[in-house]
């Protein structure tokens, strides 16, 4: 699935006519599968360095040799010690076991001066599930937004990347949502420890998301929050008499004065990032917040970053 010596030459050369630091002209190149090969490995050779790992191997148990078995799997010392033949048995190990969570809610169809946030966010899911999937380890997807409404399990092989982009290709976004009730619904049903990558505007009752993100920690689960967030909503640039919707409520519209409220909006913005922030530090989450006006590989950057501060 990773580039040959010679693609990645040829990509390097040509990345200087692909605009990579512009996601929504970037959205023109493609489907998600081929955008997210884009970015992952314009970011890796950006950096000098390859995110692509062999797989590797955990040995399981012994058992008695049989014709046929091959011989290099023969443990010798056993042999030395018992005087009789017995095989290692392997088991492939993958280093991480991982889903994304996207929502797919209405308030992540917002996008004004940018690409959609579900846009945004799906592209970045795209890119983090080829770099996973690229290492071997096991990505699978979860969409939502009042109700699970995709759900593709953790699996090593390509068919199950190319299956996650087509379905966020076809995606669409939908109407409300509830961050806790569906986290609540998702949680019982992890069977194995696993990374959690969510990508959310989460806005949400930030104490009801609290105690469902404690379901995910108290799982032993690790879970990082990607926000995802418009231009307009980091600074309320608004100036005329504005008529704003509810995108997940479509009869739920207001005309207001942006002059009156933009104080108090701002003031409520950074209140609610700040005790998001909270929440993710008592619960030992990780916190990435991207605008849609920023590059994909800044997402990457970020998970990489985090891997490597837990060891991983």
């Amino acid at each position: 699935m990773a580039l040959t010596g010679r693609e990645r030459a040829a990509m390097s050369n040509d990345l200087n006519s692909i605009p990579l630091d512009d996601p929504t002209a970037l959205a023109k190149f493609g489907n998600l599968d081929f955008i997210a090969r884009l970015v992952v490995e314009g970011y890796m050779i950006g950096q000098h360095q390859s995110p692509f790992k062999g797989s590797s191997v955990e040995f399981v148990e012994h058992r008695q040799y049989y014709p046929g078995d091959e011989i290099r799997h023969i443990d010798w010392r056993a042999f030395g010690k018992t005087g009789k033949y017995y095989v290692k048995e392997f088991e492939e190990e993958t280093n991480l076991r991982a889903y994304l969570l996207v929502d797919a809610s209405g308030s992540m169809g917002y996008g004004e001066s940018t690409l959609k946030k579900f846009d945004y966010a799906r592209a970045v899911a795209a890119s983090l599930g080829y770099l996973l999937v690229s290492q071997r380890d096991a990505v699978g997807m979860i969409t939502f937004d009042t109700e699970i409404r995709e759900r593709i399990e953790p699996s090593t092989n390509r068919m199950t990347f190319q299956r996650i982009t087509e379905t966020l290709d076809s995606l669409q976004t939908g109407h409300e949502t509830s961050l806790a009730g569906v986290f609540e619904k998702i949680a019982p049903t992890l069977k194995r420890r696993s990374l959690l990558i969510i990508l959310s505007d989460f806005f949400d009752t930030l104490e009801h998301l609290g105690q469902a993100l404690k379901q995910f920690r108290h799982a032993n689960h690790e879970v990082v929050l990607i926000q995802i967030v418009a231009p307009e909503e980091e600074d309320f640039p608004f100036s005329k008499p504005t008529l704003f919707r509810n995108l997940e409520l479509e009869t739920d519209r207001i005309l207001v004065d942006p002059h009156r409220l933009r104080s108090t909006y701002l003031q409520q913005y950074q209140e609610f990032l700040k005790e998001l922030n909270l929440v993710c530090g008592h619960t030992g989450i990780d916190y990435i917040k991207l605008v849609t006006n920023e590059p994909y590989h800044k997402a990457l950057g970020a998970y990489i970053a985090s891997r490597k501060r837990i060891g991983r």
